[in-house]
């Protein structure tokens, strides 16, 4: 199957933000390139090449996502957005060429998130972009995983200085794992009990019995 077709289309509508996360908070802030598609009376200021107090039509400036994500209503089509440069085909081969050596940190650091985002906006490379994305994590993925099972009290800071802010949560959750077992191999773990969800479902489930 071609690499064209090796995954299912995808529309627009990416995951919504989760306005409870710190992380998603700040990953609404990343910039989106847009182009204004009518003209924008008292809204000179956003435009910092300006000084006019109105934004003519065709102008080009960048927004942060929630914003335009609201101003690009498909009804009234305010402004239309572009793609960012890392998530362009000139980035995008890179991507594909060997995902594991380019610095999503510096490129993001929601890199994941943000190209989730992007999805929303009816973008002729949508396609490319999300499989994209998800290559890169495969590709990425086991890397990040052997590396946090190899570092036991060690300096992890070199690590994960690369990483973007979803891959440091996986890292994270593998130094957990790794020190966990570490205790348990040791002796050092806590013992392991029953759950007060279980113990609390095998009473009722006696209690029907009895009855």
């Amino acid at each position: 199957m071609p690499r064209s077709e090796s995954y299912m289309p995808v529309s627009p509508g990416g995951l919504e933000e989760n306005f409870f996360s710190l992380d998603d908070i700040l990953m609404t802030q990343e910039k989106v390139p847009c182009r204004t598609e009518m003209v924008l009376p008292r809204l000179g200021f956003l435009d910092k090449s300006s000084e006019a107090d109105l934004i003519p039509e065709g102008t080009k400036l960048e927004l942060p996502l929630w914003l335009a994500k609201g101003l690009c209503d498909p009804k009234r089509r305010i402004v239309s957005a572009g793609t960012p440069k890392v998530y362009k085909g000139s980035w995008r081969t890179i991507f594909n060429a060997d995902a594991k050596v380019v610095d999503l940190h510096k490129m993001g650091p929601y890199y994941y998130g943000f190209g989730t985002q992007l999805l929303n906006f009816n973008n002729p490379e949508n396609i490319e972009i999300a499989q994209t994305i998800l290559q890169t994590f495969v590709n990425r993925f086991r890397r990040i995983m052997d590396s946090s099972q190899n570092a036991y009290n060690e300096d992890t800071s070199s690590l994960v200085a690369h990483l973007d802010e979803l891959e440091r949560e996986l890292f994270r959750a593998g130094q957990k794992g790794l020190n966990e077992f570490q205790k348990w191999e040791k002796g050092q773990a806590v013992q392991i009990t029953t759950s007060n969800l279980v113990q609390s479902y095998g009473k009722r489930k006696f209690a029907d019995m009895e009855a």
